[in-house]
């Protein structure tokens, strides 16, 4: 049951941050409107890719706060790229700010590499659960350059 309690608010905390996120930036959500690259998905696929890596994102640290692994560093690289990810939705679709967008998700980027290393090293799959992520954000990370350079 313990394990269960664990797996279940990691699991949670970062399900529930990409919904506030969502319901903070649903009025201003213009994907559709924007001139986009020739790779860019549909918009019904964001939230649940979205929701998948969070889910996964939560596994990730389920496994190593099960397995007692969470230290200071964990916790400083795990929550510091889910409010830097956090920000970014409210960045791009509520403020409109793209090119500050693009630099804030390069560190999104960056975070995401530093924190799959960082897992890793603690134990192999709750890093290896993280590569989706630093796809689809490197990805996104693409998506929102061109949304800046087609649509200045």
């Amino acid at each position: 049951m313990a394990k269960f309690k664990i797996f279940a608010k990691s699991i949670l905390i970062p399900v529930m941050v990409g919904l506030f996120v969502g319901l903070i930036i649903s009025n201003s959500i213009d994907y559709n409107s924007l001139n986009k690259p020739s790779l860019a998905p549909p918009a019904i696929l964001f939230p649940i890719v979205w929701t998948i890596l969070y889910v996964l994102m939560g596994i990730s640290y389920g496994i190593l706060e099960s397995e007692e692994l969470v230290d200071s560093k964990v916790n400083l690289i795990y929550y510091s790229q889910l409010f830097v990810n956090a920000l970014w939705p409210i960045f791009f679709f509520v403020l409109k700010l793209r090119l500050f967008s693009f630099i804030w998700i390069i560190f999104l980027v960056v975070l995401v590499s530093i924190m799959i290393y960082t897992f890793i090293k603690k134990n192999k799959w709750a890093g290896l659960l993280q590569i989706p992520y630093l796809a689809w954000t490197i990805f996104a990370t693409y998506l929102n350059w061109f949304a800046y350079v087609l649509n200045k």
